[in-house]
């Protein structure tokens, strides 16, 4: 048997991105045409290396998440789509869910993600806290479910942050960034001096990092269609309401 591996690809670039919106589940309008760019590039390169074949292959609910899987998919062999909305961004609420980041700004501030993850960034929506409980309660079931297997996840920066922070036992907020790339791969993988079946009888496994957004695919494409602010990308991804869009959230 192999070793557990789990592959996190954050989704190409998103419609609400290059909007500047804050995208949700609700208003989630898919890829932009930069993004299809982005995920064609990806299967290209995985039908030529088979670095991931075999694997099984989830989503988010998420339009532009299940999107890129879509793209994908066909170059991972034997992969047939999974949906699991736990893998969603940051869920910001169904009022500020469609709204514009410059809106948000004007009536909230900029959003602090490396503050109390209790305090509701987000009014309405999910608090850290909360958003890093579903996703960790998420990547526990499917992997205790899938060990020995390849797991990708097609999902988004602000949950490719809060599993890096579980996995890696770092700090739940703060402390550092992670600006993920769209369509990047961060790949973790149990560690052999532990293995997985000693690591499923204690219940205390151990992980290694093996590569953070290995982006090497999109050499020659434009980094965005729209060049963010440092303010838009923390919270795209962090929110993907990605990187939450405010997908880092976008």
């Amino acid at each position: 048997m192999g070793a557990t591996r789990l592959v996190l690809i954050r989704h190409g670039e998103s419609q609400v991105t290059v909007n500047r919106v804050i995208g949700g589940h609700r208003t989630c309008s898919g890829l932009s045409d930069l993004g299809r760019q982005q995920a064609e590039r990806l299967h290209d390169r995985l039908a030529d290396t088979h670095e991931l074949d075999g694997a099984l292959l989830i989503s988010s609910q998420f339009d532009r998440a299940i999107e890129t899987a879509q793209i994908i998919g066909p170059a991972i062999a034997g992969a047939d789509l999974q949906i699991d909305p736990g893998f969603g961004e940051h869920d910001p609420g169904p009022d500020l869910d469609g709204m514009s980041f410059t809106s948000y700004v004007d009536e909230y501030g900029s959003p602090n993600w490396g503050g109390d993850p209790h305090f509701e960034v987000f009014p309405g929506g999910e608090t850290i806290a909360q958003f890093h409980l579903r996703v960790g309660s998420t990547v526990s079931k499917t992997l205790q479910a899938n060990a020995n297997r390849t797991i990708v996840v097609s999902c988004h920066g602000g949950v490719v942050d809060a599993i890096f922070r579980q996995l890696l036992r770092t700090a739940p907020t703060g402390a550092f960034d992670l600006w993920t790339t769209n369509t990047s791969l961060t790949e973790f993988a149990l560690s052999p001096r532990l293995g997985d079946s000693a690591a499923q009888a204690t219940g205390d496994p151990k992980w290694r990092l093996v590569r953070y957004n290995d982006a090497a695919h999109l050499a020659g494409l434009p980094a965005a269609t729209n060049v963010p602010s440092e303010t838009d990308q923390s919270h795209e991804d962090q929110s993907d309401a990605d990187q939450s869009d405010a997908d880092q959230s976008d």
